[in-house]
């Protein structure tokens, strides 16, 4: 019997909601599929019950008392909760809703983009909303639901996703090489221009091993930026050397357009890389599945 107040009154609620989104009587019927004498029992049966007018009445105009303002931002109130509350629950079945993701430029466009289609496909109640930038954002003061990061993690309240690792390239165009040389031990470096990422150090330092021994040699170049991306175009046009990951210059190397260098000094240096995000009882399925999707197809 409990249950069936409490459904005769989110129902009340409704009518009276719909009443004043429309006007009128007849527009807040056709909307909920009733006749206007049902809205103006309804009303009257609400008004009854708690013992106050909460609308006047002219055969043009409704207008709210203020008992009526009170109780509009009430029954707003607990429909949206109950949406809400059944959106939740809709979500433990089939994930649905708004999901923020947030890649780099380079791996995002690359690696993420090619993947998102059979996702939607897989997952057709869920909106990505992808967002491509080397600048870190913050997942925890809820500017993405999960970001793609690279290199080692940060202690935070975050949870990480290994979704596999990556290493660094040396490389150069073909027409590069014909006009300044080929490298052939990392100190040649110093006669090219070498083309660096703009917020890694102060000085620009590649990683080698020669004869078991690791050890670091500082370049120098006439081209910093922040991306990977911008670092292969640049080498493409034949600008000078560049060392980035190698998910960036793989198809150009296997074309012929870019040239792997120095490949016996490589340290063999990887960097892993995660997925991040918000985890927790309170994880919305959208994310969980789509975590669980791009650990699937990266690794």
């Amino acid at each position: 019997m409990q249950t069936m107040i409490g459904a005769d009154r989110a129902r009340e609620m409704e009518v009276f909601v719909a009443v004043i989104q429309s006007g009128n009587f007849s527009a807040a019927g056709r909307a909920l599929g009733l006749t206007p004498s049902a809205i103006s029992r309804t009303i009257d049966r609400i008004e009854a019950r708690l013992g106050v007018r909460l609308m006047l009445r002219t055969t043009r105009v409704l207008t709210l008392t203020p008992e009526g303002q009170a109780y509009l931002g009430a029954a707003r109130r607990i429909l949206t909760e109950m949406d809400d509350a059944e959106q939740a629950i809709a979500d433990q079945g089939a994930p649905r809703g708004r999901l923020r993701v947030s890649a780099s430029l380079a791996h995002g466009r690359q690696q993420v983009v090619p993947l998102l289609g059979e996702f939607v496909r897989r997952y057709p109640h869920i909106l990505v909303d992808i967002n491509l930038t080397d600048v870190v954002v913050d997942v925890a003061a809820g500017q993405a639901d999960v970001a793609i990061r690279f290199g080692p993690l940060a202690d935070s309240p975050l949870t990480a996703r290994r979704l596999g690792d990556t290493g660094r390239t040396i490389v150069a165009s073909p027409d590069y090489l014909a006009q300044r040389g080929v490298p052939r031990v990392p100190e040649d470096l110093h006669d090219h221009d070498c083309l660096n990422f703009n917020f890694r150090r102060q000085e620009p330092i590649w990683p080698f091993r020669r004869d078991g021994r690791d050890y670091a040699l500082t370049v120098r170049g006439s081209v910093e930026a922040n991306n990977g991306e911008t670092l292969t175009q640049l080498a493409l046009a034949g600008v000078g050397v560049t060392r980035v990951g190698h998910f960036s210059v793989g198809d150009a190397i296997a074309e012929g357009r870019l040239v792997p260098l120095l490949e016996d000094f490589n340290p063999g240096d990887r960097e892993p890389i995660h997925a991040v995000f918000v985890g927790g009882a309170n994880m919305p399925a959208r994310v969980r599945v789509f975590v669980d999707y791009l650990a699937e197809r990266l690794r």
